[in-house]
């Protein structure tokens, strides 16, 4: 079942209970000399010192012969420190919950690993007492609750036999994807986690996830774009970043059964005779076109040139755009198992087409977060989930520089309208300006919706890179207070960026809750700037300042 994140109304949606708290298991082992650019390893080297460490400590890590490994993610810094990130299985079985980072000296030598859990994988059997046939009724059961007031149709539900170690001691389950559509013929989607043995639901979350021509677009102005010239019409592909397009949808929605889409709607590549892309106006079919190709530009760039990350998996493959999706549709989703942007039109009333620059950020980072520390998307780890979305998508709105729509800490400022009754979907200078999200961290945050809870971070990286107190930018008047009355002095958005950045490709993990955020993030700091540094300080009280300690 794909894997999506999507606007519902006036959120990005799911809601789910708190998980299992990340543990740290790191050496203290000073720095290895830098190695030179000459002798920095590689992805094949990385792994194979890893797997190397791994026969070494395999106990420590809780490894037993039962269990097997595969490499998700590949981390090597520039003096040569390599970071493994691995995906655990048990019998042969996926364990939620199993995966964990290795790290190591640049002469590959095992310096320590971040687990997402401590706790030892041993079950008597792996069969199950529930079957597969009851696992899939009760998920499609908890999908038409999760929708009540929906007359849902096509609902379908595919189960997954796995080992949850996320939530308390581990147990065989069913981790079923149940999908359906609404009345308009949107997808709805809920991944449901039941108890194996007893068919006690044990945690369940929406799985939708809810981001050389020149063009108009609808919000950021006329852009520049690279396009592709076939015969003598140009096509909407960009071969200069992994060849990414954009397609249109001619309105239609996805066929989907079983978790698997068997029929998409069409994204038909764009096309035009004189590479003078779209009008500016939402009449012109092309110029939502543009804003989400300029808007998957952008992002391409950022992580590029800011991370050195070479498109959103990394690998250099470009993801493509689908807009005009349904009628009406108030969302914009990625999807990783099509590895594309989905954006619809909006009502008029409270959206307006959702293809602007800091929505197209979000979702796609959603895809970068799915190939690196892959927070579950429920709990405190699911806010931080789409807290990571926030936190790029507006480092991508500042990082364009585009005067038609300059850098803010507004969430999706762009798409509402005065239906909406807000000027933003979210606030990160005071998250509570939504009247729904946190502004500080309590020990009940875990239970609200992950957009809700998001807050808590959001804060967090506004006042990082801001500090408190009230202050104005580019036109926007902020006034971020502290949780604990404390004044706090930003270092920067280059900085706060670099720094989310390196916790959530080196450090975090599946389960890694607010507490957890704090030390991968002091981690990065002390990797980047040093232990002492102002840096490493300035993130532990903006931490602070939010409740997390």
């Amino acid at each position: 079942m794909s894997r999506i994140r999507h606007i519902r109304g006036s959120r990005l949606a799911a809601a789910g209970t708190a998980v299992t708290t990340a543990a740290l298991f790191a050496a203290a082992l000073a720095p290895a000399p830098a190695a030179g650019a000459a002798d920095r390893p590689g992805r094949a080297t990385a792994i194979d010192h890893a797997t190397a460490a791994l026969a070494h400590q395999a106990s420590r890590l809780g490894l037993t012969s039962a269990e097997g490994t595969s490499v998700r993610d590949v981390v090597v810094d520039a003096n040569g420190t390599q970071h493994v990130r691995y995906d655990r299985t048990y019998r042969h079985l996926p364990v939620l919950g199993g995966d964990f980072v290795v790290h190591l000296a640049p002469n590959g030598t095992y310096r320590g690993a971040d687990l997402a859990t401590r706790r030892t994988v041993s079950l008597p059997t792996v069969t199950p007492s529930v079957k597969a046939p009851k696992a899939a009724d009760l998920a499609s059961a908890a999908l038409r609750a999760a929708n009540a007031g929906e007359l849902l149709k096509n609902v379908t539900a595919k189960p997954q036999l796995v080992v949850d170690a996320l939530h308390g001691a581990p147990r065989l389950a069913w981790r079923t994807n149940a999908v359906g559509q609404d009345s308009l013929g949107n997808p709805v989607a809920r991944t449901v986690l039941t108890d194996a043995r007893t068919g006690k639901q044990i945690d369940a979350w929406d799985s939708i996830e809810t981001a050389s021509g020149d063009g108009q677009s609808l919000y950021s102005g006329t852009v520049p774009l690279e396009t592709t010239q076939s015969g003598s019409t140009y096509q909407l592909k960009d071969a200069t970043r992994g060849n990414t397009y954009t397609g249109d949808a001619a309105n239609k929605t996805d066929l989907c059964f079983l978790g698997i889409c068997f029929s998409r709607a069409p994204a038909t590549l764009f096309t035009d005779a004189d590479n003078h892309w779209g009008t500016g106006a939402a009449s012109d079919r092309s110029s939502a076109a543009v804003d989400a190709q300029y808007g998957t530009a952008e992002t391409w760039d950022y992580y590029k040139n800011v991370h050195g990350r070479n498109g959103i998996a990394g690998d250099g493959k470009g993801s493509y755009n689908r807009v005009h999706y349904g009628t009406n549709y108030n969302n914009a989703f990625w999807d990783d198992s099509c590895f594309c942007m989905t954006y619809g039109d909006g009502d008029g009333t409270t959206f307006g087409p959702l293809v602007a620059l800091d929505v197209a950020g979000h979702e796609m980072s959603h895809g970068v977060t799915s190939k690196t520390a892959a927070l579950t998307y429920s709990g405190e780890s699911g806010g931080l989930n789409e807290a990571t979305s926030d936190i790029f998508g507006t480092l991508v709105e500042w990082y364009a520089n585009n005067s038609s729509d300059p850098g803010d800490y507004l969430i999706g400022e762009k798409i509402v309208r005065s239906g909406f009754g807000k000027s933003a979907l979210r606030y990160m200078d005071q998250p509570s300006k939504d009247g729904n999200s946190a502004d500080c961290w309590s020990s009940s945050v875990g239970n609200l919706d992950v957009h809700y809870s998001s807050g808590v971070a959001n804060h967090f990286a506004y006042l990082l890179a801001e500090g408190s107190g009230a202050k104005t930018l580019n036109g926007v008047d902020y006034n971020s207070p502290t949780c604990d009355g404390s004044t706090v002095a930003g270092i920067g958005r280059d900085k706060l960026g670099k720094i989310w950045y390196r916790a959530l490709t080196v450090y975090m993990t599946s389960s890694t809750n607010y507490a957890g955020a704090r030390t991968a993030t002091l981690n990065a700091a002390k990797d980047l700037y040093g232990a002492g540094s102002a840096e490493y300080d300035a993130v532990a009280a903006a931490w602070s300042a939010v409740n997390v300690a």
